[in-house]
Order: structure tokens, then sequence, then C-alpha cells
């Protein structure tokens, strides 16, 4: 398969560029030069955001164009436009940010998207997701188009800060404030899942709207930092806190104490109650937590533990005064 990656050098986008090469495909990564791609992978520099910056795409055919972009849409129907005769089929990796918020438990594929453009510059983020996914269709057609709405996305090269995040303030030791309940079901995916799904459906023809994470309560909070304080070996005490003390404190939940949304709130049935049942009928598996919260900490210790971050994202976690007078006085 020949397969252009747009981006292909951080978090989803390099998973996806890791998983076609491992299976022989052939690989081209179009990005701006900023970072170095994989070993294997042809390379084109260009900046799609400035003028002529979609030079270095003017030849060439593949089979898929996988496009990560989380900007102006405008980008993508600029590039959608410009590969529509070349290319096979267009994936478009989206975020179930797109439906209106907030969806209901169980939400899929048919829940109502928000109002956006593929004509528009920057939006928000919800909104520039749906453009995206607008342009990609207007260019490929539904049938050449694939729309992978990604939920929460953990593992090995995260430049968000949530997962890396937990890591490496349980590898500190210490009191750890955990947020509670225990038994607050999670849903995520993995990056490696996602990317082998995406492939696997891109290649087999697929397309439309798909909410790619891990089922709901694939695993808990409970398990997850249970997990985390096994794989760093550490000496950190979770120290269970109510929501309600966490909540009353001025505590931001997903920004604050990243992952974790309170069951009690609206939020957590959009971002841990998502219906998957279509792309599990088309074949995703999730490996384990244990399986993530490893290879994450082993990666972030082969860089020394200082993840890479996104500069435009907000730094998550908590503040060390916070969470020291949280625990002082619960």
């Amino acid at each position: 398969m020949r397969l252009l990656i747009l981006g292909g050098t951080h978090f989803a986008g390099r998973a996806m560029t890791a998983a076609a090469l491992a299976r022989g495909w052939d690989v081209t990564v179009f990005h701006r030069g900023h970072n170095a791609a994989p070993d294997g992978a042809a390379v084109r520099i260009g900046d799609r955001t400035a003028q002529g910056g979609l030079a270095a795409l003017a030849d060439g055919t593949w089979d898929i164009v996988v496009d990560t972009w989380s900007g102006a849409p405008s980008a993508v129907r600029d590039t959608a436009q410009l590969l529509a005769g070349r290319a096979g089929r267009y994936v478009y990796v989206s975020s179930c940010s797109v439906y209106v918020w907030p969806p209901a438990a169980g939400y899929d594929e048919s829940t109502a998207t928000v109002a956006s453009s593929p004509d528009a510059g920057d939006l928000p983020y919800a909104e520039a997701k749906r453009g995206g996914e607008l342009a990609v269709t207007a260019a490929f057609g539904d049938t050449r188009s694939l729309l992978v709405r990604s939920g929460l996305i953990l593992g090995p090269w995260e430049n968000i800060g949530r997962l890396p995040w937990w890591l490496g303030r349980i590898a500190r030791g210490g009191d750890v404030l955990a947020p509670g309940p225990r038994e607050t079901p999670l849903q995520y995916v993995d990056v490696r899942d996602l990317a082998e799904w995406t492939l696997d459906a891109a290649r087999t023809g697929r397309g439309g709207p798909y909410n790619v994470v891990s089922p709901p309560g694939h695993t808990t909070m409970g398990e997850l930092l249970d997990t985390c304080v096994a794989v760093t070996g550490s000496t950190a005490r979770l120290r269970w806190t109510p929501a309600e003390t966490v909540l009353a404190a001025g505590v931001e939940p997903w920004t604050d104490l990243p992952i974790w949304v309170p069951p009690t709130q609206e939020g957590h049935a959009a971002l841990h109650g998502v219906g998957v049942d279509r792309a599990l009928a088309a074949g995703l598996r999730c490996r384990p937590v244990a399986d993530t919260v490893r290879d994450t900490w082993a990666w972030l210790t082969s860089l020394g533990g200082a993840a890479p971050r996104r500069s435009e994202r907000a730094r998550a976690g908590l503040a060390r005064e916070v969470e020291e007078r949280l625990l002082r006085d619960s």
C-alpha cells in the first residue's frame, strides 16, 4: 500500500507512520521539517498554512491519505482538493468532540454534530474538526472518506501530557491525591490500537464516521493509578479523595487532574460513555491498560522523563501547592 501521512512526526501521526512501516507499506510523510520523521519514510517538506505550502505534493499518487490536522478546516479543504484525483481514500482523524455538547451516554455516529464549514479559518477545536470532516467528504465523497472520531488517546509519544503527568507525579512518590471514586469508569484508545484499526479500515475500503475508543469501562481510575504505581516502582501512596471534596477546592476535572471526570458531571458521559459498536464490529481491539501504562513509562524514561508537549495546549496537571493543601485538609 502507498500511504501519505500529513504530519507523521507526533503522537497519532507518528503511530500511524510506525504501524504502516511495520507492515512494509510505502510511506511518505509530509510535514514542516521541525522534527525528524521515522526511519524508512520518504519525506516531503511543506507548510500547508503558507502560500504555496502544498507545492511538495504537486505530484505523486497514493492509495491512502491520513490527515490528523486540528487547525483551520480550509487547510484540509485545500489538501483534499489537491489530492482528490491522485489518492484512493482520505482518512481524517477527527474527534468525538464534533458532537453537540453534551451528548448522552452511549451516543453513536448518528448523534447531531456541531455546525461548521470546510472553508473556515481558525475555529474552536470541535468546529475545526467538524469543518475538516466536511472538507474531506466534499472532495472525496462519503464512500472514499473515512472519518475516525477518536476519543481520549493515550500511549507512547503522547504530547498532550495526560498519562505522562500521572506517571511523573506518581514516580515522584509521597502522598498522591487520587480523585474518587476509585471505580470511576474510563474509556480511551491506545494510540497504537487507533493506528492499527485505522490502517485496517482504510485498506479494506471502509468509509463514513466511526467512533474509535475502547468500550466504556475498559478500565477504572483505580486500576489506572494502581498500574502507574506498579510500573514506576514508586513508593507513592494514593490518597483517595471524594469527588465532592476535590471539586469544592476549585480543582478542574480533565485539566488539573488529567483523564478524570467525576461520574456525576455531564462531561463524564461525553468523554467516557461513547458508543463504539460500529468500530468494534469493524475489528477494533484494545490492549489492556497495563500495556499502555507500561509502554508509556518506558518511552518516558527513554527521554529522561521529559515528555514533548504541544505548545498550543495548556499544561495539564495539578499544582503542587494545591495538592498539598487538599491532602492536608482532607
